[in-house]
């Protein structure tokens, strides 16, 4: 096979499957994994790929392409969301004090906590998640103050920062923009890091719920390392090769299919 054939080959099979590693390219097209590194890295150049580490994602994941609206985002990949809300609601303990994050996500983990109550106290800066959970008697509701994030309907700066940094939870749970084994835990807006930040050390464990689109983005701003999550739950379409790095850095990771598949756990 000529290299230009190769290359677009290459291209075909990262857009047919959604990924593709360097060790099955390398069997698929019968050349060595450093010929395919090699050819990964000249297409990332030019934009015909997302190189992750150990493989390579379609294109349209763009390093950094900013974020719609909470309200634009309701509705992408709703049934992967609800599956993972489900998958987070049930590990949350009758009587345990938790933090939902904003997001699109999280906002399904509250719909399921909502329509499954149990006795909780859940502290949230988001209104949409204020919103799910207010007129649910089981639930204790503490709504952080700060300034408003209309774009996210999010409560940020520094009286949220104050206001968490005075309370310890059992579970922080929280999405994220962009999910990277090297460049950790990122997000678009650079004035909402440190509200994040103090979020994070809210104390207990720190749950990052994202579907498989946020797995190989990094966006602008670094909020913590990857190993700042105790456990990450994405759906069975996440990058495996991305995957497998983020196990190895000794975070727990869960798959989550559909209600044949279950969960798969590390």
């Amino acid at each position: 096979m000529l290299r230009q054939e190769r290359l677009h080959r290459i291209c075909d099979l990262i857009e047919a499957n959604g990924q593709a590693t360097v060790v099955g390219l390398s069997h698929e097209l019968g050349v060595s994994q450093m010929t395919i590194r090699r050819d990964l890295q000249e297409l990332d150049a030019h934009g015909f790929v997302r190189r992750i580490h150990g493989g390579a994602l379609p294109p349209e994941r763009q390093r950094n392409r900013m974020e719609p609206p909470v309200l634009e985002r309701v509705q992408e990949n709703a049934e992967a969301k609800r599956a993972l809300g489900r998958a987070v609601a049930d590990l949350i303990v009758e009587g345990e004090a938790v933090f939902l994050g904003s997001g699109t996500t999280t906002l399904a983990v509250a719909a399921e906590l909502a329509a499954g109550p149990k006795l909780l106290t859940v502290f949230t800066n988001a209104l949409t998640i204020a919103n799910a959970l207010a007129s649910i008697p089981e639930i204790t509701l503490v709504v952080v103050g700060g300034f408003l994030r209309r774009s996210e309907l999010s409560l940020v700066g520094h009286l949220a920062e104050a206001a968490v940094r005075g309370i310890r939870v059992d579970r922080v749970i929280m999405g994220m923009r962009g999910i990277d084994p090297e460049q950790g835990l990122t997000s678009d807006y650079i004035q909402e890091l440190k509200t994040d930040q103090a979020i994070l050390g809210m104390g207990g464990s720190v749950i990052i719920v994202a579907d498989h689109t946020k797995f190989g983005h990094i966006a602008t701003s670094r909020t913590a390392p990857v190993e700042a999550a105790s456990l990450i739950i994405t759906d069975v379409q996440a990058p495996r090769p991305m995957v497998e790095a983020i196990r190895a850095k000794g975070v727990e990771v869960v798959l989550v299919g559909d209600t044949a598949e279950g969960a798969e756990r590390a």
